[in-house]
């Protein structure tokens, strides 16, 4: 409902319109001629229904640097996002989220993708894909919030990068034994068993070094991840060498960390990347990334006969489709699969 109240001060007469719709707040403006404000209300009327006019709005008063602040204020558990999408707001923070448009982040996609890493190499396409998942989902929660008109992600305008299919990179037996002796020869206690652990168990580094003791059951054998990629608990088995060495490794552990494999302050996990590097260049494996070690355990599995749902269980895939590359099928119960795995591969 529209009207338009006429009002007579000192300064002369004004007219006041205001637009009302039912759970929503009142929009008003006032002007000095009654023309105008018909016009305002005729332009409007329908934007302040639909909830166009309030976004309209708000995408005028904040920046996208507030609103990538709010994002990070609602969701402190996406690290990653949050890296990510610093980066974008190093380049808009200061634009008011009504002036940037679509062609804008194309510009900086493509800017992104010339980008070298800390790597000192550009990012790869999947790497700007998932800077570009960041952005779209803030963007999203922006929507949600009525802090933006247009979503400049949808559509066909921010198109991704092209990506190759699957990684199917796995480590052969003469790899293998070189990767595991140089492991073994690092002067880092960490690395062997750390490395041991993801060829047996597939589960991915993060979930390794963010491990504590109060969540590994060595009499059973078990493990209990609480923080993994799909956000749900996932029990790992811990079987064949990767057990033994646990144990050994159990016996001389830091007092004053309970994490598994502790960084140097007890509270932060271990930063393996260095040494991982230099045991992958003392072995002469080449091409080959820390998340492969969770490819080669799959692979390993699917060799010795477990079948998919087997395999989906040990990595913690909710579908079948992720391991559908790694299919020959077996009849074992999932800790079985491991142990078996592990007798026969790590003895």
């Amino acid at each position: 409902m529209a009207s338009i109240r006429k009002r007579t001060g000192q300064r002369g007469t004004t007219y006041m319109a205001e637009i009302r719709v039912s759970g929503k707040k009142a929009v008003r403006k006032t002007f000095s001629r009654m023309t105008d404000a018909k016009g305002w209300i005729s332009n409007n009327e329908a934007s302040v229904k639909s909830g166009e006019y309030a976004r309209r709005a708000k995408s005028e008063k904040y920046t996208f640097g507030e609103m990538v602040e709010a994002y990070i204020d609602l969701h402190p558990q996406f690290k990653v996002r949050e890296c990510q999408l610093n980066w974008w707001k190093q380049k808009l923070g200061d634009e008011l989220l009504a002036d940037i448009r679509s062609s804008d982040i194309v510009e900086l996609k493509e800017e992104l993708s010339r980008t070298n890493s800390r790597f000192k190499r550009p990012y790869s396409n999947a790497t700007v894909n998932r800077y570009l998942a960041a952005l779209s989902h803030c963007y999203s929660k922006a929507w949600e919030k009525e802090w933006i008109s247009v979503h400049p992600m949808i559509g066909k305008k921010v198109t991704r990068m092209p990506e190759s299919a699957d990684r199917d990179r796995f480590l052969s037996d003469a790899e293998r034994n070189r990767l595991l002796a140089a492991c073994q020869a690092s002067n880092s206690p960490n690395l062997y068993p750390l490395v041991v652990l993801a060829l047996s168990t597939g589960a991915r580094a993060g979930e390794l070094t963010g491990l504590r003791w109060a969540d590994v059951d060595l009499q059973r054998g078990m493990a209990v991840l609480h923080h993994t990629k799909n956000k749900e608990k996932r029990a790992l088995a811990i079987k064949g060498l990767a057990h033994s060495l646990l144990i050994e490794f159990s016996k001389v552990r830091r007092i004053d960390s309970g994490l598994v494999f502790p960084g140097s302050d007890g509270q932060k996990p271990w930063p393996y990347r260095k040494a991982w590097i230099d045991a992958l260049t003392k072995a002469e494996v080449t091409n080959f990334r820390f998340h492969d070690l969770r490819h080669t355990c799959a692979s390993y599995l699917a060799m010795n006969g477990a079948t998919t749902a087997e395999i989906a269980a040990v990595l913690g895939h909710k579908t079948l489709a992720m391991v559908k590359r790694y299919s020959h099928l077996a009849d074992s119960h999932v800790a079985d699969v491991v142990e078996r795995m592990n007798q026969k591969v790590l003895g």
